[in-house]
């Protein structure tokens, strides 16, 4: 699967008000520039349209309308293309001349679009994000942009260049020894994960597995090669048998507002940290995968992101 880190560094020209956690304002307001950028009929709706199936806006952000599900895909509809990873701080209030930067996770061949998106975000600097203060949200500029590294636009010359920095992720095969170790899991961004039709505030081991098993399932079916030839129930039934052995989590909820919904919506998830100790070594691809892609429900707003460690 074709994958690309592109990290924004912004400043903002006016004072800016901004949430908590700012995934979903980020997320909402980059939908509305990458439509207003590539949308051809501005007054058809998107489930209607004939161009929905070569529509960047639609391969984004209405990706079950744009293509059909792979075939004999676990997870229906398929996942949504991108990630956004906020600025990590939980500061609210940005005075004008702030600096400040994020990261656009891409999958597959939209990193090919990836002129619509760098567009989208400098009008979406334009629009503005976060509350109004004095009748203006905040809007900023934006100064340069890396992939993977490699710096690809700058303000100076507002020139896209070339770059060898996208990556291919794959599911690396297992380890062939089963071996019994400790690993820590650190949950940065909250983490929505749903089993028997809820969301847990816990988080026993097969149950992180599974979500593991659905996420890196559901990306390759729809944005790699195909869906990977794993053992799923004989992985499950493995995981069963891994113990915590220390926790420290916690239900953390905050609200977001929904433009298309047109009301504050209660959001919630784990966050903290938890320990494994067991049969662990044979999970280890899928830790590593799951970490740059997130995991669990609206990773669109950079939820799910989460880190691993062997501890003694």
């Amino acid at each position: 699967m074709l994958f690309g880190t592109y990290r924004y560094y912004c400043r903002l020209e006016n004072d800016a008000e901004l949430p908590f956690y700012k995934g979903s304002t980020f997320r909402g307001v980059f939908g509305r520039a990458l439509k207003k950028v590539v949308c051809a009929l501005k007054l058809q709706e998107c489930g209607e349209c004939l161009l929905r199936q070569r529509c960047i806006y639609t391969q984004v952000f209405e990706t079950e309308l744009a293509q059909a599900p792979a075939a004999n895909a676990r997870v229906i509809p398929p996942p949504h293309p991108f990630v956004i990873e906020p600025p990590e701080t939980n500061q609210t209030f940005f005075p004008a001349g702030s600096k400040f930067d994020f990261s656009l996770l891409l999958f597959g061949k939209v990193n090919q679009a990836f002129p619509y998106f760098l567009y989208s975000f400098d009008q979406m600097g334009r629009i503005g994000i976060g509350r109004k203060i004095n009748g203006e949200r905040g809007r900023f500029g934006l100064e340069s942009v890396e992939c993977n590294g490699d710096i690809v636009y700058t303000s100076e010359d507002q020139r896209l260049k070339t770059t060898n920095g996208l990556q291919t992720l794959r599911l690396e095969a297992p380890p062939e020894s089963h071996e019994h170790f400790k690993i820590k899991i650190t949950i940065e961004t909250p983490l929505r994960l749903k089993f028997e039709n809820r969301f847990r505030a816990d988080l026993p081991f097969h149950v992180f597995v599974r979500g593991m098993l659905r996420r890196t399932s559901s990306l390759l079916a729809t944005y790699g090669d195909g869906e990977p030839d794993i053992d799923y129930k004989g992985l499950v039934k493995r995981a069963e048998t891994v113990r915590i052995a220390a926790s420290d989590l916690s239900w953390f909820d905050w609200r977001r507002y929904s433009f298309r919904q047109d009301k504050d919506m209660l959001m919630g998830g784990i966050v903290g940290s938890v320990t494994y100790e067991g049969g662990i070594g044979e999970f280890l691809p899928l830790l590593d995968f799951c970490a740059k892609v997130h995991l669990g429900k609206q990773t669109a707003f950079g939820l799910g992101k989460f880190t691993s460690e062997r501890v003694p």
